[in-house]
């Protein structure tokens, strides 16, 4: 460790950041395990190329991602996890409804010490892509490179429709400045505010991932989003996509889409046909911009077998459309637990002068008085009235009166103390490395598509044909009237870099609010029992400092059913861990209570997580039943 300036000019401890001496990441192997089998994860830093930037990262089993381990429906394995890392640790098995003691937070295991083995039980009762993470500083840990999948196969060999192969891909972005991975804090966590965006996206690990297809060839594609903060809106061009699964298994119905959105830990499940032969390209499409993540290459050869047939037919999945009568009566029921999201900011006022109110989202929102912006709703932050100037962070010789944008890069400029006060170096968060392109007709592209901002179709929906969302984060009713400029109630890039680089849980507070008893955070402890169906009503609240969506992830006391979002009923069914809450929405799960024991639940932006937002809660057995088993 060294010591190091932080941005507020306190002498900070940051993690270590040199690659000398360390081994160059390997490629993530495919580990396939059979039940009872005994598996060994080591906790290690490596080097590893990112453009032209060699950086220090952290490994499971030296590679980022980490091993993807395979292993059949209802089979429990043995891993020995040996922490070789920076810090203590524990591994979290995201999705998996396993014995308590194994799920790897530090309300179930003491931490492993740097040094020390811990050897978890792993059961994986249910089909599809799970992933593996620490819950120790995930803020840090994730961005490092600790994540790795985890494909559970079904024992009925029909679950999924037939197709060619299998390909699991993480989705990711990391924080690059002069040419190393962003600093992290040993005392506390940065970026409270919107979470760390990355400047370079990773799928697989990789800036660059080139893959090959055939023509006719059916890909069945894992997409697990293990991004800090950012939403993914994936895209294939070129290709049929049809999303078949998400977090824990198969949709009620599959269909054809034309993109879909990933929250942070959110698993999908898409089958994909490459109809041509030529050149295509993955991206993630927002409503400003296109971002290349992968290059395919589609070869003029023709697969064996042709599962062509079978793509075109889009099947109903009995066992999850039967769930469909089951949730009737907890539509119109009122919901056993509300949990609202809020956050509180205090940033502070300057002394000895007069203040004006500033948005740091929207410079161009000033106010004489304490308030909220009128464009996304955060709190105006109190600076010196004196005549303002503002600044690009990026360009700081593109300086006006006015709060123009850049004319370089187009980022907003920012009041010139903001900026100052959060520099300690030049912030190169909008570059997106060489990667990053504007995507051709930009907004009138983008509207034309149903990408449009407020009152087209949402982003990340299907299409413009579509009546509803996919992957269940869609609808076309309930968006909030004041929702950010950013469209659709989603925070797509860091728009407020240098203020939110500054705030920590010090002056960011994040919070999950039980309102029916006033509790916050870790004071929230609901009381459950195995078999219980118990209705949560999420609300994201508007009247927030900061208003942004929030991915609200459950452990593995069970898994849930999204009902209903702004009161439009879910038009299809999966089971889920975790739900993206939309600014200003409000989205009703049903909780399906399998497993005893002490649970967590928490916004899975790592930032947010870290800073408090989460709480425990107890399932104790079936009433009447003093013992109780996972399913």
């Amino acid at each position: 460790m060294h010591d190091s300036s932080s941005h507020s000019h306190a002498q900070t401890i940051e993690f270590p950041r040199e690659t000398e001496g360390l081994p160059e990441a390997g490629k993530p192997e495919l580990v396939d395990l059979a039940d009872g089998a005994e598996f060994e994860l080591e906790i290690m830093p490596v080097k590893k190329r990112i453009g032209d930037a060699t950086v220090r990262m952290l490994a499971y089993n030296g590679s980022v991602p980490g091993p993807t381990v395979k292993v059949p429906q209802g089979a429990t394995i043995t891993v020995h996890v040996t922490n070789h890392g920076d810090l203590d640790a524990t591994v979290h098995w995201h999705g998996l409804r396993l014995d308590n003691r194994y799920d790897g937070t530090h309300d179930t295991q003491a931490p492993i010490p740097v040094g020390e083995t811990f050897t978890y039980q792993v059961h994986v009762p249910d089909p599809g892509a799970y992933w593996y993470h620490p819950h120790i500083r995930e803020d840090y840990g994730q961005e490092m490179g600790l994540y790795g999948n985890i494909l559970v196969t079904p024992r009925d060999p029909d679950y999924w429709s037939p197709a060619n192969r299998e390909l699991l891909l993480t989705l990711d972005d990391i924080l690059i400045e002069d040419g190393q991975i962003a600093a992290f804090r040993e005392s506390e966590t940065t970026h409270v505010a919107m979470g760390r965006f990355g400047n370079v996206m990773l799928v697989a690990g990789e800036p660059d991932l080139s893959l090959e297809a055939k023509r006719g060839e059916v890909v069945r594609f894992y997409f697990t989003n293990t991004a800090n903060t950012r939403v993914f809106n994936a895209m294939l061009p070129g290709a049929q996509m049809k999303l078949v699964g998400a977090d824990a298994g198969h949709y009620e119905r599959e269909e054809l889409v034309e993109e879909v959105l990933l929250a942070p830990s959110e698993r999908v499940v898409l089958d994909v046909l490459f109809g041509e032969a030529g050149e295509l390209e993955l991206e993630h499409r927002t409503p400003e911009r296109a971002y290349r993540l992968a290059s395919i290459k589609v070869a003029d050869e023709q697969p064996e077998p042709s599962y062509a047939d079978e793509f075109a037919h889009l099947r109903t999945n009995r066992d999850v459309a039967e769930l469909r009568k089951r949730i009737e009566p907890f539509l119109k029921a009122p919901p056993d637990k509300t949990l609202s999201f809020v956050a509180e900011m205090d940033m502070g006022v300057p002394e000895g002068v007069p203040v004006v109110y500033v948005c740091p989202m929207h410079p161009e929102v000033v106010s004489d008085e304490p308030g909220s912006c009128s464009k996304c709703g955060m709190k105006l932050l109190a600076q010196a009235a004196e005549e303002t100037t503002y600044v690009c962070p990026m360009h700081p010789e593109v300086t006006s009166e006015k709060p123009d944008r850049c004319p370089k890069c187009g980022m907003k400029l920012l009041p010139t103390n903001l900026v100052a006060a959060g520099s300690g170096h030049e912030h190169h968060g909008h570059g997106h490395h060489e990667h990053e392109h504007e995507h051709h007709g930009a907004r009138a592209g983008h509207d034309a598509q149903g990408h449009g901002q407020h009152g087209g179709q949402p982003a990340g929906g299907h299409g413009s044909d579509s009546e509803h969302g996919h992957h269940g984060h869609q609808h076309q009713h309930g968006e909030p009237e004041s929702g950010h400029d950013t469209a659709q109630g989603i925070e797509w890039e860091d728009d407020m870099v240098e203020v939110n680089r500054m705030t920590t849980p010090a002056n960011m507070r994040w919070k999950l609010v039980d309102r029916e008893t006033g509790a916050e955070n870790a004071q929230i402890d609901w009381m459950f029992h195995v078999g219980d169906q118990v209705k949560i009503r999420l609300v994201n609240e508007m009247d927030s400092d900061h208003p942004m969506p929030h991915p609200f992830h459950v452990h593995g006391a069970g898994r849930f059913l999204i009902l209903a979002r702004s009161e439009v009923v879910e038009p299809n069914l999966v089971w889920k861990d975790t739900v993206l809450v939309r600014t200003g929405e409000t989205v009703d799960i049903l909780l399906d209570v399998t497993n005893p024991g002490r649970w967590m639940a928490h916004c899975h932006i790592a930032e947010h997580h870290e800073s408090g937002m989460m709480f425990g809660f107890t399932v104790a057995p079936a009433k009447g039943d003093e013992a109780s088993s996972t399913p």
